[in-house]
């Protein structure tokens, strides 16, 4: 380690930090400034002395992982990344907040090289790091031996108080103790602001309790005393069954002569005077802005070498466990490809084409094939495992439910308990290492509860998929409020998100294959409680018809009079109307359309195809509001769904008071078409 870091040029490279973070905010003229300086005395010296990382390699995957979930701050982690060697220059800094810059207002993952989520929305970033850390724990667990191999790197967070005010903190949190991830460590900033004033006016809990009470190791530092600091790092890493959380007192707009300690600083530009009398009380120039002094580079060029030879070493010691471990080393490279045999949907398929059940069952029965030929495949449920369908039979549980003895992180079944909001995020960590695909469960109508991380997971284009069953009115007696209306509707609204609603165990099985092999971020399955039977599919539907998006189902005799267009258990639906309406003189033909999202990505020819722009009326069938459907439906268009929630009875009670009866479908139809 290099051995002339004077307290005076500490002091220098941390003022950069925070002039830097000062200087980018006032170009832009907004952004949070009071974060950055309060935490970078801190945060070089966990950079400096504790996180092992290479920056002319990013996603190295032995490195620590850092997350700032408190992602205003984000100028922060910009000067540390630019200031340690990154791909990230000073313009970069200058361009902070402008439209295609790297250094975006919060910090988003691949803008910016070194940025391990996106983070900004508060708590996010902290069950982000629980997902990671646990990832690594499971990672170290199949693929580490006697010491060596991968997975034995830390995961290091830094959140604010909004981050713990928010409740999916007090989720990850609890689990994160659950799971005694002693990998995992972070510092919370302790400066007792927030954007209405102090944070008694709504916080007043005892931090350092709650986390103990959650079975986390405690610690409290001053955030400007680096020696403190550096022992409690050490003594977290060494504390190797339990999270750790090290309480950081620290000053907002610390160094600012009239704003620092107050809100002010958090979400503005401290302004031109204040920037003079902070240069001033810290003894920095006042130009030129964005200024790193020579003698900063030069510390911090001999700093990046020790962190490329200490990877090297690393590196070193890892080829020595692939030559000692090459079935073990081939495993994990080709968890980290997320490698599919050639017949995976075949695989999935086989078997189901006749068979009539729920597709949740489908769902399970899938998830057991897909478990075997894919051993980076692993996931659980918000406490529904049983009616979700997801339990890997076999596949050993993580946690303490593995049993005594029985190491807790080498099974495939996470418990993710009640805990909806942060089984999301916490999926997104998992994603985010990749060592493995997750895949998470609940109820379609609880898809609410975690609706953050899963817009997070679009936005990154995460590789997660989220098995939501129970998808409509005909969960039957459980009424409305476990009901899905509009979320359907409202998960197709999410950019970047792919949803399916199979119709029977074929389209559930290939909506499966596509998640696995073919998707380039999250994906929904929407499934059925109720058993629906095998859908009669005509010659010529090949096995990509589902990874288009639809299909034709039914082809009406002759010219088609009308287009019926359904999803899931609305299918069978349609098919049983058609045949009632044929019977009356109108010919229907039945479009299958498991995923709208997936037919929207073909040529319009090909959709047009489907779905004629010819004046022929088509009617979109959904046991919901259906409203995703009208921009397919044209002129004499209807969508025939729910406007209103559901009631707690029986299903075929249900089916006929909402109208989804055959009888009652085909004498809508008639009556739109002749009178269209």
């Amino acid at each position: 380690m290099t051995t002339d870091l004077t307290p005076a040029l500490r002091e220098r490279i941390v003022n950069t930090i925070r002039f830097l973070a000062v200087d980018a905010v006032e170009q832009a003229k907004s952004g949070h400034p009071g974060a950055p300086m309060g935490l970078a005395a801190a945060a070089f010296e966990l950079w400096h002395r504790h996180l092992r990382f290479d920056p002319a390699d990013p996603a190295w995957p032995l490195r620590d992982r850092f997350v700032l979930s408190n992602g205003h701050a984000s100028m922060l982690l910009y000067s540390l990344l630019h200031l340690f060697g990154y791909e990230l220059s000073l313009d970069d800094l200058k361009r902070f907040r402008q439209l295609g810059s790297p250094t975006a207002g919060h910090p988003e993952y691949g803008h910016a090289p070194g940025v391990e989520t996106t983070t900004g929305p508060l708590g996010q970033g902290f069950a982000n790091a629980v997902g990671m850390a646990l990832a690594a724990r499971m990672t170290r667990s199949r693929f580490a031996r006697d010491g060596a191999g991968p997975g034995q790197h830390f995961v290091y967070a830094i959140a604010g108080d909004g981050c713990l005010m928010e409740g999916i903190s007090a989720e990850a949190g609890s689990l994160a103790g659950h799971l005694g991830l002693g990998n995992l460590i972070c510092l919370y900033d302790d400066n007792h602001i927030t954007i209405d004033g102090p944070t008694s006016l709504a916080f007043s809990e005892d931090v350092a309790k709650r986390f103990e009470a959650q079975r986390w190791h405690v610690q409290r530092v001053d955030g400007l005393d680096h020696e403190g600091l550096s022992r409690a790092l050490e003594a977290a890493r060494a504390e190797t069954e339990r999270p750790s959380i090290v309480l950081l007192r620290t000053t907002i707009g610390y160094g600012s002569p009239n704003l620092a300690g107050k809100s002010k600083t958090h979400g503005a530009p401290l302004g031109p005077d204040e920037t003079r009398a902070t240069r001033a009380a810290l003894g920095w120039p006042e130009e030129p802005r964005f200024f790193v002094p020579d003698d900063v580079r030069a510390w911090l060029a001999q700093r990046i070498a020790e962190k490329k030879a200490a990877r090297a070493a690393d590196d070193a010691a890892l080829a020595a466990w692939r030559q000692a471990q090459p079935e073990l080393a081939a495993t994990w490279d080709a968890q980290r490809a997320r490698r599919a045999p050639a017949d995976l949907a075949h695989t999935l398929v086989a078997g189901l084409e006749d068979k009539k059940a729920a597709t949740r069952k489908h769902s399970g029965e899938v998830i057991q094939r897909a478990a075997a030929a894919l051993p980076f495949l692993v996931g659980g449920s918000a406490d529904l495992a049983e009616s979700n369908n997801t339990h890997v039979k076999g596949g050993g549980d993580v946690g303490p439910a593995a049993g005594e003895g029985a190491d807790p992180y080498a099974g495939r079944n996470l418990h993710f308990g009640v805990r909806e909001h942060a089984m999301g995020a916490i999926a997104n960590g998992l994603s985010l290492d990749g060592t493995f695909l997750p895949y998470v469960a609940t109820f379609l109508v609880f898809s609410d509860y975690m609706r953050p991380p899963i817009r997070l997971a679009a936005l990154m284009g995460l590789r997660v998929v989220y098995v939501f069953t129970h998808d409509s009115i005909f969960l039957g007696e459980d009424g409305p409020t476990h009901q899905p209306i509009e979320h359907l509707d409202a998960l197709r609204a999410i950019p970047n998100l792919t949803v399916f609603r199979p119709a029977d165990g074929v389209e559930t099985a290939l909506a499966w294959s596509w998640a696995l092999e073919h998707a380039e971020g999250p994906v929904a399955l929407a499934l059925t409680r109720q058993d629906l039977p095998p859908l009669p599919r005509p010659a010529g539907v090949d096995a990509d018809a589902v990874a288009r998006g639809g299909y034709v189902a039914r082809e009406a005799d002759g010219r088609a009079d009308a287009v019926l267009v359904a999803t899931g258990s609305e299918v069978a639906l349609a098919l049983a109307a058609a045949e009632k309406l044929a019977a009356q003189g109108l010919g229907a033909r039945v479009v299958s359309m498991p995923s709208l999202e997936r037919f929207a990505a073909q040529p319009e020819a090909a959709r047009r195809a489907l779905l004629p722009d010819d004046g022929t009326p088509i009617i979109a069938v959904e046991a919901a509001r259906g409203d995703s459907f009208w921009r397919w439906l044209g002129p004499k268009g209807l969508v025939y769904g729910i406007d209103r929630f559901g009631a707690s009875a029986p299903m075929g009670a249900l089916a006929e008071h909402f109208g989804f009866t055959p009888d009652q479908l085909a004498a809508r139809v008639l009556a739109h078409v002749r009178g269209a």
